[in-house]
């Protein structure tokens, strides 16, 4: 092997600058460059777009004690959609922080004047603030409104939340130790249980003693002996009402006889009543006669006939009147003396 064999290759000789193909590489090179400006920018301004920095926005100012956790850019939400973005957080003369949000235009109108703002921070995640309108009928927010924010951190309510369980706890502790107030009446509720299982069971537990309970038992059982016999005897009383009621307003009971016999009675009374009348005319004719001295023996003869046939018919209407007393006095169960209603021709 010589030499030669053992030497590097030459290089490719460079390419000429009036080369033709030289020239369209350099042209296209340039191209591609200004498509690759053209393509960078057109996305620039689609994504400031799509971020509506060409929307039109009105100025709100959130008065915050600390603005820790916000950034510029973080997201005004209003029910979980974004209307608004921090555009610049300031630091006011009183110490306290001005964050600056731009809301959109277009979604302005859900902002009014009774509208809440929070900045909430939460243990997991980052700061959100939010948004919220209970009336939408009240005047819009103006423009370059501040409002003061309310801040919740969740963060900070961890050592109020511990210590609130560990207060728990030790109450719970002592509710359930020995002696204790649950021990106690879970003591109480294992003595009752033993004694509703007991004998006597509820009324045990309800009258405080076994023996108490046996005479509310027995009292019980007397008095439902007691119903009893008051039932038979109401039904005896409601039978014997039943048979009286037969006996003294059926058919053949008192009432009706009495009623035709009062009817006879009245029918007598009738008859005595036209006797007596008669005799008052004959009394009439005798004074008539005793005025007239003349006819004196012949009239007192008539009369005299006439007030012995009268006597007789008054004294059988007058029997036959006690006759129908006497048979009253008979029938009629409550009738004391029935021999002392004779009646008696004066």
């Amino acid at each position: 092997m010589n030499a030669a064999d053992n030497a590097d290759p030459l290089p490719p000789p460079l390419p000429q600058l009036n080369d033709p193909g030289v020239r369209n590489l350099e042209f296209k090179a340039r191209l591609l460059i200004a498509f690759m400006l053209l393509l960078l920018a057109g996305s620039a301004l689609y994504v400031l777009y799509a971020r509506g920095v060409f929307d039109a926005t009105q100025r709100l100012v959130l008065i915050a004690d600390d603005s820790e956790g916000i950034v510029v850019g973080k997201d005004l939400t209003f029910s979980g959609f974004p209307i608004g973005r921090v555009s610049r957080i300031e630091l006011a003369a009183d110490g306290k922080a001005r964050i600056l949000i731009d809301v959109a235009s277009k979604d302005a109108h859900w902002l009014r004047t009774s509208s809440v703002f929070t900045l909430v921070r939460g243990i997991v995640g980052g700061t959100n603030i939010r948004a919220y309108t209970g009336l939408l009928n009240d005047p819009l927010l103006p423009d370059n409104a501040e409002r003061t924010v309310l801040i919740g951190d969740a963060a900070g309510e961890i050592p109020k939340v511990i210590a609130s369980a560990k207060e728990l706890l030790d109450n719970l502790g002592s509710l359930t130790s020995g002696g204790g107030a649950l021990g106690g009446t879970l003591g109480n509720v294992q003595t009752l249980t033993e004694r509703l299982n007991g004998p006597g069971g509820a009324l045990t537990v309800l009258l405080g003693s076994e023996v108490e309970a046996k005479k509310l038992v027995v009292a019980l059982e007397r008095t439902n002996t007691l119903l009893a016999r008051l039932d038979a005897l109401t039904l005896r009383i409601d039978g014997l009402a039943a048979q009286t009621a037969t006996q003294v307003f059926g058919n053949k009971g008192v009432l009706p006889e009495a009623r035709a016999t009062v009817v006879q009675l009245n029918t007598m009374l009738g008859e005595a009543r036209a006797s007596l009348k008669r005799v008052d005319g004959v009394l009439q004719d005798a004074q008539a006669i005793s005025a007239n001295a003349k006819d004196i023996t012949a009239n007192v003869k008539d009369a005299s006939a006439d007030l012995g046939a009268l006597r007789s018919e008054v004294e059988a209407s007058l029997r036959k009147v006690d006759g129908l007393i006497s048979d009253i006095a008979r029938k009629w169960p409550f009738a004391k003396d029935p021999q002392g209603a004779e009646i008696k021709l004066p």
